[in-house]
């Protein structure tokens, strides 16, 4: 898994956390709910609108992608990036490790 470290590397490259997700997620709306503001997939990451599982079942697919990162933020919480429908921003945010989210991969040279 990317730390936290190497996601807001990946955002720098991708124009900063006000506008990143717009390069960041697949274009159009296959995957995403309209209006997916703005999103052009410039960067060639294709984010996924993966949604979360929570204690209370499965939601925001379509709406929203939180993907986890190695770091951990305190005991039983971690860092994620998330993206979202309707705007452009990639948020830092830190979860319950018991939380259900994406993961991407991260090949190391």
């Amino acid at each position: 898994l990317p730390s936290m470290a190497e996601w807001t590397t990946l955002v720098i490259f991708a124009g900063g956390e006000k506008t990143a997700g717009n390069k960041l997620k697949e274009a159009g709306s296959k995957h995403w709910a309209n209006p997916n503001t703005g999103a052009t997939n410039e960067s060639g990451f294709t984010a996924l609108p993966s949604g979360t599982r929570s204690y209370s079942g499965f939601e925001g697919l379509g709406f929203t992608s939180f993907l986890w990162s190695s770091s951990k933020s305190s005991d039983g919480l971690s860092w994620v990036l998330n993206l979202n429908y309707d705007n452009a921003i990639s948020a830092r945010f830190y979860v319950d490790n018991k939380s259900g989210l994406s993961v991407r991969c991260l090949k190391d040279n």
